[in-house]
This record gives C-alpha cells, sequence and structure tokens, in this order.
C-alpha cells in the first residue's frame, strides 16, 4: 500500500533582504513516520519548520500539510500540528497542571491533566511550578503539550539540546512511543546518534539546501560504497552507552 504524504515542500525559498536562508528546499513526510532536519547551526532548518508551522511568512514556493495549503488554510493547517515551545513560551509560576488547562482552553480541548503527565513520567511534578522542573523535566512537559489539540503531526525542534545522557535517552523512548499512537514527527537536530536512532528518513541541510535525504541506513550504506572507511575501529558501543550502563538508566532528576 502506497504511504501517504502527510507534508509536501516544493522549491520553497525565505530570503532576508539580500540574504537567501532557505534556498529552494523540496521534501515530503509520509504519515506515521518520524522525519529529520538535520544539518549545522544556521544551515535553515528552524526557518523551514517556522514556515510549514505557519509562524514564519515564505518568500517563495509551495507548502502543503494533510491536504491543506499554507497559502489558502493556514489556519487549518494550526489545527492539526502539534508545535513544542521554547521555554520562554510557559508562565514560569503556574503549576503543571494549570498550564495543561489553559492549553487545553485555548485548543477547546477537553483534557485530563493527570493523565497527560502520566504518558511523560511527571505524575509527582503535577502540583510543580514549572520554574521548579530541571531541564529535562521541561523538555517532557514541551512534547507533551504538543498533544493537547490531539495533533496528526508534532514538531519538535531541537528538543535534547542541553540535556544529559540518562534525559536524552528517555526523550528518544518518548518521541518513539508518541509516534507509536500514530502521530508523525519532524524533528530537527544537529545530534548525529540522535537521527540514527530516531529517524525512518533524513534530510541533510546545509547553507539552506538539501544535500542528500534517505533513511540513516541508506545515507551510511551510500557513503561507505565510496570506498570511505572509519580511521577509527567501529565498537558495539560508544562512550554514551558506557556511561548510561555505569550510572543507571534511570532518570536522577530531583
Amino acid at each position: 500500500m502506497e504511504k501517504k504524504k502527510i507534508i509536501e515542500v516544493s522549491n520553497l525559498v525565505k530570503k532576508y533582504g539580500e540574504f537567501t536562508a532557505v534556498k529552494g528546499l523540496s521534501f515530503e513526510v509520509y504519515e506515521g513516520e518520524i522525519f529529520g532536519l538535520l544539518g549545522p547551526n544556521g544551515a535553515g532548518k528552524s526557518t523551514t519548520l517556522e514556515i510549514i508551522e505557519t509562524l514564519r511568512e515564505k518568500t517563495s514556493g509551495t507548502v502543503n500539510v494533510d491536504g491543506f495549503d499554507l497559502d489558502q488554510s493556514p489556519g487549518e493547517i494550526k489545527k492539526v500540528i502539534g508545535v513544542q515551545l521554547q521555554s520562554s513560551g510557559y508562565y514560569p509560576n503556574l503549576k503543571l497542571t494549570e498550564l495543561i488547562e489553559m492549553f487545553g482552553g485555548l485548543y477547546n480541548q477537553p483534557v485530563d491533566p493527570i493523565q497527560l503527565l502520566g504518558m511523560f513520567n511527571l505524575s509527582d511534578k503535577a502540583h510543580a511550578k514549572y520554574k521548579e522542573l530541571s531541564g529535562g523535566q521541561k523538555q517532557r512537559f514541551s512534547i507533551a503539550t504538543t498533544l493537547i489539540n490531539k495533533p496528526r503531526i508534532i514538531f519538535l525542534d531541537e528538543p535534547t539540546t542541553g540535556l544529559d545522557p540518562q534525559a536524552r535517552r528517555s526523550l528518544w523512548d518518548l518521541i518513539l512511543e508518541v509516534r507509536a499512537q500514530g502521530t508523525t514527527v519532524v524533528i530537527t537536530t544537529h545530534y548525529m546518534d540522535e537521527a540514527e536512532f530516531l529517524c525512518d528518513r533524513c534530510a541533510i541541510v546545509d547553507s539552506g539546501e538539501i544535500i542528500a535525504l534517505n533513511s540513516p541506513d541508506g545515507l551510511i550504506d551510500q557513503l561507505v560504497s565510496t570506498g570511505f572507511e572509519r580511521k577509527k575501529e567501529v565498537k558495539k558501543a560508544n562512550l554514551e552507552d558506557v556511561f548510561i550502563h555505569l550510572t543507571g538508566k534511570e532518570l536522577r532528576e530531583s
């Protein structure tokens, strides 16, 4: 059965005066996959995401999300997507239950705060203020809030930046759980191990252009087929695996 395209981006361009940040990007995302936009800082990943999310104006090109055209139906697109806010998007003195109820009101969606927090291992923080959370807890909470409006697609912009290895791996598991419930996930990251673990397919973006697009395995196989060899022997584990094995997989957040 042919996969359904849930996002289609064609010849997307974003200019800031003389500077072109996004130079004619074209790609599609299939329903139910985790799709990654990978690249160094300043490559145009976040700009591309913000345009698809209706948060930033494009210069030219077409964007279609779940059958809705960005130019004609931005309001309809907003109804089917969930966007991860940066930490500045939350009222620091509100309790987590209060924040979830507030977002539920904004989206006009009934929501059970305790049930939602339980999904993200935050039940014990239900009555804590947002500002009292650790970095990993804030990231888990921000992903929880993307699900309040029951979106078909969620967008995560570098969700694990600044987290310790345990919190990072915990967040990876959560993202896989979100996808297992049928939600399509679009993620930006500059951590290649993260993309290799999570993504079904990824586009490598550099200086506003897509320079490769395939599954992580496909991209690696293409490189190996050119005769590339790593300078260091590949081992069955890496240093992060050692760290997590020795310090315990459990999150140790206060």
